[in-house]
């Protein structure tokens, strides 16, 4: 007997420096976690030898993109080393009212700007271990410039120091551990009893009387 109602889907926002492995944590999660789903992101930034439009990004011009934000059609976006990054609004809004939840990974300013607009989201924030191991994972991915690595190391310690402002933090320093403590926090998030309530709410009335 099935005793359970569709809730409305989570949005979850996680954030990171570059190289911290968001993007790789992210995608093992959403394999092991069901229900779950990344929002594919809208960039004006060219695409890597290792990127597919429509896969890893959705790759417009800074027209077009100027033209989502006038019509209202992004979540929040911003602009990253001179490129802009932005969440689609319709698709997102359609997989929570189907009660799937939704990962944006997006940067600490999109996550204020989430915050404000859905303070019913839930963000989390990913940290390396140490600066030595993110550059080491910066040159590894052997896909930016030596300048630019110079400039997301810059940059990282901004974004590193906004990390008290998310609900969760998670340290990346073994994958598998990182990995585990992310599937931990989401289903956690899903047992509460407001979440249960929506889902069962039926059952519990029954078991209370």
């Amino acid at each position: 007997m099935n005793n359970s109602a569709t809730a409305q889907g989570q949005l979850w926002v996680i954030a990171a420096p570059s190289g911290a492995g968001k993007t790789s944590l992210v995608n093992a999660l959403v394999k092991k976690v069901e229900n779950l789903l990344i929002s594919i992101s809208y960039t004006t930034r060219a695409p890597r030898p290792s990127e597919q439009d429509g896969v890893n990004y959705f790759f417009i011009s800074e027209q077009q993109f100027k033209q989502m934000i006038s019509a209202e059609d992004l979540l929040e976006y911003a602009n990253v080393f001179g490129n802009y990054y932005g969440t689609g609004r319709t698709w997102v809004s359609e997989q929570l009212k189907a009660g799937i939840d939704v990962i944006l990974e997006i940067d600490w300013q999109g996550a204020a700007q989430i915050r404000e607009l859905m303070p019913d989201s839930h963000s989390i924030f990913i940290l390396p271990p140490s600066l030595e191991v993110l550059e080491t994972r910066l040159h590894g991915r052997g896909e930016d410039k030596p300048e630019v690595i110079q400039k997301r190391l810059a940059e990282a310690s901004l974004e590193m120091s906004h990390c008290d402002e998310f609900d969760y933090i998670v340290i990346n320093d073994q994958f598998e551990q990182a990995l585990a403590e992310l599937e931990i926090i989401i289903t956690a998030q899903r047992l509460i009893s407001e979440r249960q309530m929506q889902r069962y709410g039926h059952l519990i009335k029954n078991l209370q009387q």
